[in-house]
Order: C-alpha cells, then structure tokens, then sequence
C-alpha cells in the first residue's frame, strides 16, 4: 500500500509540476488557478497528491511498527531495517518542503518555524530564519531551487527504495487490484468532498495565524512550539539512533541456514526462484559440466526451509535409507521429517487416522495431538513436499491437513502462497493427480488460534467420515529393503 500511495503522488506530482510558475508572483497564483479554474483535473490530482502523501506516511509509519513488533530488524533482515531508516527522513522532508512550494500563509509559518528549528544547530553563521523576516528576503531563485529540491528527494527515496527491497524477491509494488481500485475510488471521493485548498498568499510583513494544519507531515511544527528545539532534535536524532542499533543489541543466535548437497543438485533453479529473499543463486556446477548448482548466500538465508519444499529430490518416495536431498535444512532434515512421519502414522489408533502437519510460526498444532491425530510442526509450511502428503496417505493416514500462517501473515513472506499453490497443483513440485483432494485440507492460523484449529480439524474429520466419494490410496510403507 505505501509504494501504491508513493506511485499515486509521483504521478499526481509530474502533472502539477508542468503548470507550475516557479516565480514569487506566479507560484501562488499558477496553484490557485489549478485548483480553482482546473478542478475537474489539476484540482483533483492536488488534493490526490495531498491525501496520498498522507496516506504514504501512515502506512510507512504502520509497516515500521509492524516490522518492530515481529522482531523483523536483526539478522537476515538487517540490511532491509538499516536502509530503511533514512528513507523516513527523505519522507518527511519531502512532504514539508512540499507544502513551501503552495507558498500561502501555511508555507509561510512552515518555512519560518523549519529554519528556526534548524537554527538551534550550529550550522548557519547567520541564522537562516532571518531569509523570511522581510517580503524582499526572497527571489524567484529560491522557489527554483525549491522544486529542484521536491523533486530531487523523492528521486532519492525510490533509489532508496529499491536499495531498501532489492535483497527480497517478489515484491509486492503494487496491491490487489480491487483493493487498489477501491482505495483509488476512496481517495477520489475524499478529494471531490474535501480538496485541497491554499491558504491566503504568504505575506511575510505579518505572522501566519489561524492555519489548517496537516497533522501528518506538519506535526512537528507545534511539537516545537509546545516543547523546545532542542527538545526536538533530541527526539529526532536519539529515535534514528535507536533505530539503527535496535538490529545491534542481542537477540536469539541465528538458526542454520540451508545445505547444498552437490551430487543431489541438478540445477533445476526451483529454490532460486521460490526464495523469498534472493538467498540462492546458480553456479556452475563442478562435477557435472554443463549444469549448474545452487549456492546459498548465508548473510541473505532466512532459515525457513521453503527451498527444500521445492527441491524435486525433497521426496519421501526415494529409496535411500538415508534420504539426501539437493538442498535441505540442517536442523530438521527431510530424512528425519520421513522417518518422523512413519513412525507417528505406526502409533495411530482410532477410525479416522489424520496427520497435521504445522507450522512454528503459526497456530500451535500440538494442541490438537491425539491417538487418531499424529501432528508434525515445521519450520515453515512452505518447507513441506506435496510428495509428502501422498506418502502420509499411502502410510496409512486417512487424511492429511496443512495449517499454516494466517492468509496474508506468513512469518517467511511467500511460505503460504507457495505451499498452496504446490498443493492445488499450481506450481512445482505439484501433489499428484492421483490424490484424492478430498483427503486433504489447507487451514491458516496465528498462535493465537488453537481453538479455531481444533475446530476446523473436527469439520474435517467429519468430512472423512461422511464423504466416501473417492477411493482410498492403496496402503504403502517403506521397508528396510526396499
């Protein structure tokens, strides 16, 4: 949503900077007429470009706090948090020096009330707030250098953007389409219902009084007035400071990132591509002229397993005692996620044999462990081989049930899209047709949802034992010999 909002004020931007004089006689007036003569369109696109700067703040602000209440700062995330930091300096820079360009009576105690901010710093030899004292103070030169300024900032922030993201693969730039089309109806309401006017014209022989402030870029400016500069400055660089050594302090020893195993890597680039965060890459491989093989980035990996999910040596079905795969995960290997599951499907008793397999980071599928229910927690859904299933089926299990993250809440970015679309055989490595769908449920869930596990876990059950449409799976299970 923020890059949704920051593409609506880009564009709304480009069109208002072509009807703009950049003279101290004409800028007033060039916005007047645009909102006033031109509402049907340069009116609308202002007030576009007001409310979705607002609306690009808050949701920067929320996906911030969101970030630091998920403990997504340290780690493999470092690089992402560290270079967000200065991107919210750009953000509000931009958006105040957005305001001086309307050069009206807000402008005016914006400008004022910033140099005397910056003032209290010991960079001027002359204090800076002394260049708006007198109507003769400015020149058209300042207004050129301004929108120089305006649009030279938020050509830093998307490069600042891209080095901000481009260490994550599949990025959302854009969201649903229906979310997207209704915010944009949302917007274009407010627009029509409440544009965006100017204030009356600067006029610096007097003191800008009784302003509508914009609370969610000019929020400083009374802060200031309430408190002190100092107080200020204090606030804003003891807060960027926080911020980058919040990654600095301690925190839980990183997990093992994810082995390539060379002699079973054929190259095939699964794991490159369903990595959320660009983690692998393809190289040459050096036993096999021809091919290529995956290496994994250890500063970069997550730890989440997805890349075994997607391996196609990842199956159960191999013949191996000691199963290896291409690329598998040190703390929990898929030979030792095989062997679990055989020995869990021997232990069950009752009429309606079901095995869950969880997630660690979503809904707590130990609560729901029975005699008849054999639960098996993974790192991340995603980490899971649709071949799995098949086997649990074929081990004996009368149905087989995923639960991952809450729908839009996966702890590891794409494991629940990705586990999802294997499952409904959408993307490789796909379940095979020959598995009865109806044996099979997808359910989502936080930490917090054990009740609405045990819930849909019983539906499900129900729908074993009343649902015989399609013929059970010949029962298989993997010998010592075979």
């Amino acid at each position: 949503m923020a890059f949704f909002f920051l593409w609506i004020v880009t564009s709304s931007g480009l069109y208002l900077y072509t009807v703009l004089d950049t003279s101290i006689a004409g800028v007033y007036e060039s916005i007047d007429w645009l909102t006033n003569q031109q509402w049907y369109l340069g009116g609308v696109l202002r007030s576009l470009h007001r409310y979705a700067s607002d609306a690009f703040i808050l949701t920067t602000l929320l996906h911030l706090v969101r970030e630091w209440a998920f403990g997504r700062y340290y780690g493999f995330r470092l690089y992402s948090w560290v270079t967000g930091v200065p991107l919210l300096w750009l953000m509000f820079f931009s958006g105040i020096g957005g305001y001086w360009i309307v050069w009206d009576r807000l402008a005016q105690f914006s400008a004022v009330a910033s140099t005397e901010l910056l003032d209290w710093l010991p960079i001027f030899s002359t204090p800076a707030a002394r260049n708006f004292l007198t109507p003769d103070a400015i020149s058209d030169r300042f207004f050129t250098v301004l929108v120089f300024i305006h649009l030279g900032v938020p050509l830093l922030l998307i490069l600042g953007l891209w080095a901000h993201v481009h260490r994550i693969s599949r990025i959302d730039h854009f969201p649903a389409r229906r979310l997207a089309l209704g915010t944009l109806v949302a917007l274009l309401v407010l627009a029509l219902a409440r544009p965006a006017v100017s204030d009356a014209p600067a006029d610096l022989s007097i003191v800008a009084t009784g302003l509508r402030l914009d609370w969610f870029i000019l929020f400083i400016h009374p802060l200031a007035d309430f408190t002190s500069p100092g107080f200020i400055w204090t606030l804003l660089l003891g807060g960027t400071i926080l911020l980058f050594i919040l990654p600095l302090l301690p925190h839980p020893a990183p997990k093992p990132v994810a082995v390539v195993d060379a002699p079973n890597c054929n190259g095939c680039s699964r794991c490159l591509v369903d990595c959320p965060y660009a983690a692998v890459t393809m190289e040459p491989h050096p036993d096999k002229p021809g091919h290529k093989i995956a290496i994994v980035d250890a500063d970069l990996c997550a730890s989440c397993g997805i890349c075994a999910g997607s391996c196609p040596s990842s199956t159960p079905f191999r013949s191996q005692e000691a199963l290896v795969t291409g690329i598998d995960m040190p703390q929990l290997p898929v030979s030792v996620l095989r062997r679990s599951l055989e020995e869990k499907i021997s232990r069950l008793e009752g009429t309606t044999r079901i095995v869950v397999f969880g997630c660690d980071c979503g809904a707590n599928v130990k609560s729901v462990e029975s005699t008849d229910t054999a639960v098996m927690s993974l790192i991340c859904a995603g980490m899971l081989p649709p071949s799995f299933v098949e086997y649990a089926l074929r081990g004996g299990a009368d149905g087989v049930m995923v639960v991952g993250c809450r729908e839009g809440g996966c702890e590891y970015r794409l494991g629940d899209r990705w586990t999802a679309e294997r499952l409904t055989r959408q993307r490789e490595p796909r379940l095979r047709h020959n598995v009865p769908v109806g044996r099979l449920c997808l359910a989502h869930g936080s930490s917090h949802d054990s009740a609405t596990l045990a819930k849909e876990l019983r539906q499900f059950r129900i729908r074993l034992e009343t649902q015989a449409a399609e013929r059970p799976l010949p029962y298989h299970r993997r010998s010592a010999s075979s």
